[in-house]
């Protein structure tokens, strides 16, 4: 069938559905009625969309931390000692279910049990199945998100929310790209659609589930604009199947100026971009992600890296944080570590929350860049689609038109290069062969030049490299040492 950005159709999300349903045993239990009913006798306090609507009518920052270990004892008591200190909760998917390798998953289960410890990466929701989820819903206070990275994401989705997890992660485009090589971009886009049906479907039943498409992307010097596209398009292709409640996000790229004004410039879009689709019976909300980089190893200086994040977020007005914590640099964080990097964020933003939010020029031309950024792109994608962002998006992936910097992906050309100009904020080096307008590109030129002459050295790939590392090592710009 060719790949569309139209609803499916009932027939075919039926005897779809009867097919995802059998690829683990634990899929017959997923019954969508009694996910209707379970969903329905949530309080409030554990609906996700019930909890981002208050906090965008009150101006409050929800925290939110990302963890998950292989067992359902291990998995509830991890849940529990991170409530008091969070808003929302995550539960994050290993990585075998991420690829469907279910089996595998199982193997880690029982390994994990016989160790004593969880073996795992995150936790196997598949195989647990729904009564397990179901269990996990109602031990803990709080509203649960599913975070993960599948491009085929369609079993996870319907075991997690026949089990009352109330918020879904991902898209076709941001969990294919930055995570997998040999998917196609076409199957995964159509995947991700049978996933927002299903969430369409719940709506339908006075069922709100939120949807929150993955904006870091990659995490490495992503230009705003970049992940801004992805972000707009995951968000029209799910209000195309019914979806209503929508987080957009965005990775902290590290300059204050460059953060807040990405902030202020997705949320203008999403609204130009879901309107002029015909769409305005939804809640927008947004979420910010605390670097996503490479972290210094100590843990003072990785604190500081979080206390950075907290401050542009906040400043930036957003609805969420993802909350990183001070052992990034050293593997999977225990509880301690997610608890510390919580406790540094939730410090900050009640240190400035009642303070004037920054506006100035430099802010609003920013914005203004960005949007022009935007426009242009998403200009290009509808004309190769003739109007289908669904088909435009794929065709701009093949011939380059549309990239995402240090992709694994196959079906990314990997041809745009960023770079830090001399502020720190991410600029364009080569932007390939994404179509861009000659101020924008004289924009981008100008910056990184002012850059060079700083530093006394030719713009060149070796910057972008030198940037890559500097967080790591305690700075921002990947500056020489005699700069």
């Amino acid at each position: 069938m060719e790949l569309n950005n139209k609803r499916l159709d009932d027939d075919v999300f039926d005897a779809e559905r009867k097919e995802i349903l059998t690829g683990w045993h634990t899929g017959k239990d997923a019954e969508f009625d009694a996910g209707v009913k379970q969903q329905s006798a949530l309080p409030k306090s554990k609906q996700f969309s019930a909890v981002l609507a208050k906090a965008e009518v009150e101006g409050n920052t929800l925290l939110q931390p990302r963890a998950g270990v292989a067992l359902l004892r291990e998995h509830t008591a991890l849940m529990l000692g991170l409530t008091p200190h969070c808003d929302v909760l995550p539960t994050t998917i290993d990585a075998y279910t991420r690829l469907n390798r279910y089996e595998d998953a199982q193997k880690g289960i029982d390994r994990s049990r016989a160790a004593g410890t969880s073996l795992l990466n995150g936790f196997p929701a598949v195989n647990h199945g729904v009564s397990s989820c179901a269990a996990l819903v109602e031990s803990v206070e709080k509203p649960i998100q599913v975070r993960h990275g599948t491009p085929d994401a369609r079993l996870l989705g319907e075991i997690t929310l026949c089990a009352g997890f109330s918020s879904y992660e991902g898209g076709g485009i941001s969990y294919n790209i930055p995570y997998a090589k040999t998917v196609s971009l076409e199957k995964s886009i159509r995947d991700w659609q049978y996933c927002d049906r299903l969430i369409g479907r719940y709506e339908e039943q006075g069922v709100r589930i939120n949807r929150e498409p993955f904006g870091p992307l990659t995490g490495t010097l992503v230009p705003p604009f970049v992940s801004h596209v992805v972000a707009i398009i995951e968000g029209l292709l799910a209000l195309e199947q019914g979806a209503k409640c929508l987080t957009l996000g965005y990775g902290q790229a590290g300059n204050l100026v460059q953060d807040v004004a990405a902030m202020r410039a997705l949320r203008n879009l999403a609204h130009h971009y879901f309107h002029k689709a015909g769409f305005c019976d939804y809640a927008l909300s947004t979420v910010f992600h605390q670097w996503m980089g490479g972290f210094p190893e100590d843990e003072a200086q990785a604190t500081a890296v979080i206390c950075l994040g907290a401050l542009a977020a906040r400043m930036a007005e957003v609805t969420k944080i993802i909350v990183k914590t001070p052992h990034e640099a050293s593997g999977v964080p225990t509880l301690e570590a997610n608890i510390a990097g919580l406790r540094a964020t939730r410090q900050m933003v009640n240190m400035i929350a009642d303070q004037t939010r920054p506006d100035g020029e430099d802010i609003t031309q920013e914005a203004a860049i960005i949007e022009a950024e935007v426009h242009a792109v998403m200009a290009n994608i509808y004309a190769l689609g003739n109007g289908d962002i669904a088909r435009g998006v794929v065709t701009a992936f093949g011939n380059g038109q549309f990239d995402i910097p240090f992709s694994p992906a196959l079906a990314n050309c990997g041809k745009l290069t960023p770079i830090r100009d001399n502020l720190g904020a991410v600029r364009v080096f080569d932007f390939g062969e994404i179509p861009m307008p000659t101020d924008i590109r004289a924009f981008h030129h100008d910056k990184i030049a002012e850059r060079a002459k700083a530093e006394n050295r030719e713009a060149s790939f070796d910057m972008v490299v030198d940037d890559v590392r500097a967080i790591s090592a305690s700075k921002l710009i990947g500056r020489p040492a005699a700069a």
